[in-house]
């Protein structure tokens, strides 16, 4: 990537690239929710239903934000800092692409 890429909005097909893959992760994850809440809903111990009660609450939390993603590829937003509307360069959303901060802000964050 360039460092003129960095600050260039993603292309029409880089964001139907991520909204493919936001769509098979989010899918995954709905089918791993539905196998917790049957597991949680069997005959475990309390400690093997606290561990999936963490998985659950975990995943739960995952699927809220692929579905967030998602919507802010509907809305246009998608790819723009929540903070401070800075292009999030296309590398970040690759490896983390429900990414809603550009670096600096993510940081800023982190730090609180």
């Amino acid at each position: 990537m360039t460092t003129s890429d960095e600050f260039t909005a993603i292309s029409e097909l880089q964001t139907q690239a991520m909204r493919a893959d936001l769509e098979e992760q989010l899918h995954r994850r709905e089918v791993q929710l539905r196998d917790l809440r049957a597991a949680v809903d069997g005959g475990n111990d309390d400690t093997a239903r606290l561990a999936l009660l963490a998985d659950l609450a975990a995943t739960e939390r995952g699927v809220a934000e692929l579905r967030k993603a998602l919507e802010r590829i509907e809305e246009g937003s998608y790819g723009r800092c929540a903070d401070c509307t800075a292009v999030i360069p296309f590398g970040r959303l690759k490896i983390r692409p429900m990414a809603r901060y550009c670096i600096a802000c993510q940081r800023r964050h982190e730090a609180r």
